[in-house]
């Protein structure tokens, strides 16, 4: 399986490649992208050959049935992370940003509370926004390297105006893989205070070999009247663009909840996104998968020992996701100073860490699903960039 051969993205309209400049200054000639979550190179042969006999087929007129994918989706969950899922419970949404944007319009109200644990995946931040709800934030709290919950103080911080906990595990953009006590102590504050929990569970199958995932539902099956599970194969196997995501939902009333939005909104799958995400649920599927956290593992050891040999940067931990988090702290440079280095001199465009929300200040996260040349490249800018320092 080739993860290494570069794949042309600039011209293809791939927002990571040809809007780095308009978003980051960073020019499309020679500049290096590593900001937005989806991969560089070729997903898995079996969701391209089921897109290649869609294709042949040559007919893409209206579609029904879609068993064969929540069977695919129910059969991913049971043997990949041991979760017993009902087919039923699958509903489908254009990908999970859409999803995060359904929960908040089907369960919350304008001007209602949603709870966010900082830093986090800064679309949560956005979205709530968007909808006219306020973002409460809660910092985690950074110890010996990995982020942990601190939920009395999360506790001083809400009004009893909040209705919704948006949940991201594994976490975004620390790779944090949360334990069971720490999804059943999640779960206990979301009944404590009576909040619906979302949990964006959209990087589960990127976990590194010394770390097990859990999904929410699995830790914490007590949570099951007020939980909301969203997965998708997009990060998986780099088929954000297909825009298609799921909601699974053990609840029978806020299943129809959710069925009634999507239904006074006509929604429906697209049948090409259908038949990828049901080829990729699959044994075949599951197989690239374990190549491809071979692959990241690799890149992410390459990039964590070019980046810390840098005095006063120091790369997070991952256990999980391609998305490195590096701290820049300890260099003693404002936010602007550091930006400006990594754009102007090592010409890389990497997500921005205040944009993640509280505690983000300081860092920076750097996109690792590339090929490994492309990592080796990165490196050796960033140590350039900062060689003062060295």
């Amino acid at each position: 399986m080739d993860f290494n051969t570069i794949i042309e993205r600039r011209g293809t309209q791939s927002s990571k490649w040809d809007k780095m400049e308009q978003l980051f200054g960073v020019s499309q000639e020679d500049g290096l992208s590593m900001w937005t979550a989806d991969s560089d190179y070729q997903t898995a042969p079996c969701v391209i050959e089921a897109a290649r006999k869609a294709v042949e087929h040559g007919v893409f007129g209206y579609s029904w049935e879609y068993d064969a994918y929540k069977e695919a989706v129910a059969w991913w969950m049971r043997t990949r992370h041991g979760w017993d899922v009902n087919p039923n419970w699958v509903l489908s949404t254009q990908g999970l940003g859409n999803a995060v944007a359904l929960s908040l319009q089907t369960w919350t109200q304008p001007g209602d509370g949603v709870v966010i644990f900082t830093p986090v995946y800064h679309e949560f931040a956005l979205k709530i926004e968007k909808n006219g709800r306020k973002v409460v934030e809660c910092p985690l709290v950074l110890k010996d390297g990995r982020y942990e919950l601190d939920l009395d103080d999360a506790q001083s911080r809400l009004s009893g105006n909040e209705k919704m906990i948006l949940w991201c595990s594994p976490q975004n953009p620390s790779g944090r893989v949360w334990t069971k006590d720490e999804l059943k102590a999640v779960a206990a504050f979301a009944e404590k205070n009576d909040l619906l929990l979302v949990s964006d569970e959209i990087h589960q199958d990127l976990v590194y070999a010394g770390n097990s995932f859990l999904p929410t539902a699995v830790a914490a099956p007590e949570a099951t009247p007020r939980l909301v599970t969203l997965t998708a194969a997009s990060k998986t196997f780099n088929i954000a663009g297909q825009r298609t995501g799921n909601m699974i939902i053990e609840d029978e009333t806020l299943r129809n909840d959710m069925r009634g939005t999507l239904y006074r909104m006509d929604y429906a799958p697209g049948s090409m996104a259908v038949a990828m995400i049901t080829a990729a649920y699959s044994p075949e599927g599951a197989d690239w998968v374990d190549a491809q956290i071979a692959h990241l593992a690799s890149n992410k050891a390459l990039f964590d020992e070019g980046i810390n040999a840098i005095p006063g940067l120091k790369s997070m931990p991952l256990q999980a996701t391609y998305l490195a988090w590096v701290d820049f702290s300890d260099t003693g440079m404002s936010h602007n100073e550091v930006i400006a280095r990594i754009r102007d001199d090592a010409k890389i465009a990497v997500s921005p860490g205040p944009a993640f929300g509280t505690g983000g200040e300081g860092f920076q996260r750097f996109n690792l699903a590339t090929q490994g040349a492309r990592v080796e490249e990165a490196v050796a800018r960033m140590q350039k960039a900062f060689a003062d320092l060295q």
